[in-house]
C-alpha cells in the first residue's frame, strides 16, 4: 500500500452543498429559500413568533429555584412545651401531634427557642436551634436528635 492509493471508503464522505451559485447547481436563482416572504428576504431567528407576543413574555415570572433536597420542619416554641408539658415528661414528635400542638409534621420537627422554659423535659426531636438546646439542658432537661 502507498500514500497514493488511500482514498476514504465508498459513501464516507459528501460534498459541501454550494448554495446560489448559479442555476447549473440546482440550487441558485432562489438558494433553496422558495419564493418571496419574509423568509426568502432575510434570516429570522428561530424563537421569533410573527409579531405576537413571544412564550418568554405571556409566561409568568417565578423568581429563584425550589431545591429538591429541601426539608420543611414543624415548629415548636419553648412556650408550647412549657404550656402543654409537666416536668418529667418526654417529649416527642408524636406525643405533639398527640396532645393536638401540631397536626402535622411535615419532614421532621424543630424545636426553637422562643418562650422560656422552667421545667425538666427530655425532648426528642429532628432538629434544635442552639438556643433551644441550651434552654432545655438549663433548664435540667435532655436533649435528643432523632
Amino acid at each position: 500500500m502507498n500514500l497514493h492509493d488511500l482514498k476514504p471508503a465508498d459513501g464516507s464522505t459528501k460534498r459541501k452543498r454550494r448554495v446560489a451559485r448559479g442555476i447549473g447547481s440546482g440550487m441558485g436563482k432562489t438558494a433553496t429559500r422558495g419564493t418571496k416572504g419574509q423568509k426568502a428576504r432575510r434570516q429570522i431567528a428561530p424563537w421569533f413568533e410573527g409579531g405576537q407576543t413571544p412564550i418568554h413574555r405571556r409566561l409568568p415570572i417565578k423568581k429563584g429555584f425550589r431545591n429538591i433536597n429541601h426539608k420543611e420542619y414543624a415548629i415548636v416554641n419553648m412556650d408550647d412545651l412549657e404550656k402543654h408539658f409537666k416536668s418529667g415528661d418526654t417529649v416527642t414528635p408524636e406525643e405533639i401531634v398527640s396532645r393536638g400542638i401540631l397536626s402535622d409534621l411535615k419532614d421532621g420537627l424543630k424545636v426553637l427557642a422562643f418562650g422560656e422554659i422552667s421545667i425538666k423535659l427530655k425532648v426528642s426531636a429532628h432538629k434544635f436551634s442552639k438556643a433551644a438546646a441550651e434552654k432545655i439542658t438549663k433548664a435540667g432537661g435532655e436533649v435528643t436528635t432523632l
